[in-house]
C-alpha cells in the first residue's frame, strides 16, 4: 500500500484568528485524533498534503506523519475546503495502529459487461462505497463486482462478494450493491375508432357542411324553402286585388 510522509508543526492558538493568521503563511490548521493522549493540534502544508494523497488510494492513503522529530502514522479523515476558491482550510488526521484493523469507506467498480444489458436490461449500482474493516497496510484500493452473470431483474448483495485478502466487510443489513432493471416499455397508444351515430367531433360538421355543398341535387336548406314560398303568396294577394 501506498505511504507518504508528510511534515507537520504543533500550534499553540485556536479560532478563527490564529487560523487566518495560519493561512496568511501558506498553512492550515488541522487536528490529529486517535491515541490515548488528548487530540493533537497541528498546521501543516496545504499543497504538500495533497500531493501526499495523489495516490490509488486517494483519502485512504497512509500517512507518516513527522512531528517534534517523532513519527505517527496516520490517515486523512476529514476536510473542509473554501465554497469558491476549493482551498483546503481546515484537516483532520486519524492516528493509526499498524497492528490494529481501522473501518475505511472503498469505493465499488464493476467488471464486466452484465447478460441482462445484452438483453436490454440497464445495470444500477446502488452502492458506490463499501464500509471495509482492514488493518492499515492492507486496504484495498478499490472494491471489484463482476456483473457479468447478473440478468434482468436480478441483483448482488453485499454478502455475495468476496472481500479482498486481509479486510472484512462490515454491514448491518444486507443491501443491494447492483443490479439489473427490466426496461421500461413504451406506450403505444390505439387509434380511435368511429362509432356509428355518434356525434361528429368538434371541427368534423366542417367538411360535412361543404359535401353537403357540393352536391348539387342536395335538398335546400330550410330557410331556403321559405323565402320563394313567401314570395307566391305576396303575388297571389296582389293578384286578388286587382
Amino acid at each position: 500500500m501506498a505511504e507518504n510522509v508528510l511534515t507537520a508543526a504543533k500550534r499553540d492558538g485556536k479560532g478563527k484568528g490564529p487560523a487566518r493568521r495560519l493561512r496568511s503563511q501558506g498553512l492550515i490548521p488541522a487536528v490529529v485524533y486517535g491515541g490515548k493522549t488528548e487530540p493533537t493540534h497541528v498546521s501543516v502544508d496545504p499543497a504538500a498534503l495533497q500531493k501526499a494523497i495523489e495516490t490509488p488510494h486517494k483519502l485512504n492513503t497512509l500517512l507518516t506523519l513527522k512531528l517534534d522529530g517523532a513519527e505517527k502514522h496516520v490517515l486523512f479523515k476529514e476536510y473542509e475546503v473554501d465554497p469558491v476558491t476549493r482551498r483546503l482550510l481546515h484537516a483532520d488526521f486519524l492516528e493509526v495502529k499498524m497492528d490494529e484493523p481501522v473501518r475505511v469507506t472503498v469505493p465499488v467498480v464493476t467488471t464486466g459487461k452484465a447478460v441482462g444489458v445484452t438483453e436490454g436490461g440497464i445495470l444500477s449500482i446502488a452502492a458506490h462505497d463499501i464500509v471495509v474493516e482492514a488493518l492499515p497496510n492492507k486496504i484495498p484500493v478499490k472494491i471489484d463486482v463482476d456483473v457479468t452473470e447478473l440478468k434482468i431483474g436480478r441483483s448482488i448483495h453485499v454478502s455475495e462478494l468476496k472481500a479482498p485478502e486481509g479486510c472484512k466487510f462490515k454491514f448491518a443489513t444486507d443491501y443491494v450493491v447492483a443490479f439489473v432493471a427490466v426496461p421500461e416499455k413504451e406506450e403505444v397508444v390505439a387509434p380511435v375508432a368511429a362509432v356509428p351515430g355518434a356525434a361528429p367531433a368538434e371541427g368534423a360538421a366542417a367538411p360535412a357542411a361543404g359535401a353537403a355543398a357540393a352536391a348539387g341535387g342536395a335538398a335546400p336548406a330550410a330557410g331556403a324553402a321559405a323565402a320563394p314560398a313567401a314570395g307566391a303568396a305576396k303575388g297571389g294577394d296582389k293578384g286578388g286585388k286587382k
